[in-house]
């Protein structure tokens, strides 16, 4: 009987000072909340989305691997930048073609006999908020 009299005794006492470690007992004060693990988006808004932003890119682990949806996300973005880094590639293309036989058309000058010449514009097109 007194030993089991002990055993409750000591049992509260952990628990008590299990207590007070985690609702802050100390100086310290309580045990801060762990923020989740979560993607923190390394890849740029404000440009082209570069070879070294994605070897920079790393997905935080789950506890099946990694979370699915944040990595659909990034690849999804990659897939639509891509998408339309060839297309802005294929458009200048075709002008900067269009362009050379126009001028091989024309001769030494940029216009000649009223003709107008297109000028094509180098600048990204602005991108809409994500």
């Amino acid at each position: 009987m007194v030993m089991f009299l002990f055993l409750v005794v000591a049992l509260a006492v952990v628990v008590a000072a299990v207590t007070l470690a985690v609702v802050g007992g100390g100086d310290t004060g309580p045990l801060p909340e762990a923020a989740p693990e979560r993607l923190q988006d390394p890849l740029p808004y404000d440009r082209p989305v570069s070879r070294a932003d994605v070897d920079a890119l790393r997905f935080p682990l789950a506890a099946r691997g990694y979370r699915m949806a944040e990595v659909d996300d990034a690849l999804s973005r990659l897939a639509a930048e891509l998408a339309e880094r060839d297309a802005r590639i294929t458009d200048l293309e075709s002008a900067l073609a269009g362009a050379g036989a126009q001028s091989a058309g024309q001769g030494a000058g940029p216009v000649s006999h009223g003709s107008h010449v297109s000028h094509v514009s180098m600048d990204k097109p602005a991108q809409d908020e994500q």
